[in-house]
């Protein structure tokens, strides 16, 4: 089993990462950070004639390189009560993906995946993430992409993540999850 962790996050070494790092601990993954590449918003032409143009930017280095894997780990801090504008630019290019010739199958590959979701937020996020997680849970179900599991922590300021022994905990039950697959 092979995993790619997509982190969402704009701060390095944030309260997503961490929490995340901690679900991975001695895991072999490829950790993809969306904010060290140039993702371009969707420009939709889903409904015209010629469809949509290729796009010069990394997303599709990004794209294929998270398809060699089986398992996805979708990181992200709660931005606004929703993912990251990096992992809502990643996600919403999706919708090209499925139209372009060179993925052609992209929809049916994706159904054979398996998907978690790390998110981190301030505000009360446990219940006010939960938006969040749906979202994500309708992306997958549209996919056939299997939701594993999520896991939501409470931090603000740099470190506070330490402070959610709940999610902590969450994150090592999970590590153990990953390790037996």
């Amino acid at each position: 089993m092979s995993i790619a962790v997509i982190y969402g996050s704009t701060r390095p070494n944030g309260n997503t990462e961490t929490l995340t790092k901690l679900a991975i601990e001695n895991i072999e993954v490829d950790s993809i950070y969306l904010n060290d590449f140039t993702i371009n918003s969707i420009e939709d032409r889903r409904h015209e004639e010629e469809g949509f143009p290729i796009v010069e930017d990394d997303y599709d280095a990004i794209l294929s390189r998270m398809m060699q894997h089986e398992t996805f780990i979708f990181a992200t801090p709660i931005y606004w009560y929703s993912m990251s504008g990096q992992m809502k630019n990643f996600v919403d290019r999706w919708s090209q993906t499925m139209k372009d010739a060179r993925f052609k199958d992209f929809k049916e590959r994706m159904s054979h995946k398996k998907a978690y979701v790390i998110a981190v937020g301030g505000d009360s996020p446990t219940i006010k993430g939960l938006p969040l997680i749906q979202q994500f849970t309708y992306i997958f179900d549209f996919f056939g992409l299997s939701f594993e599991g999520y896991i939501i922590g409470e931090a603000n300021k740099p470190g506070d993540i330490y402070n959610d022994q709940q999610a902590i905990n969450a994150a090592v039950q999970l590590r153990k999850k990953l390790i037996s697959l």
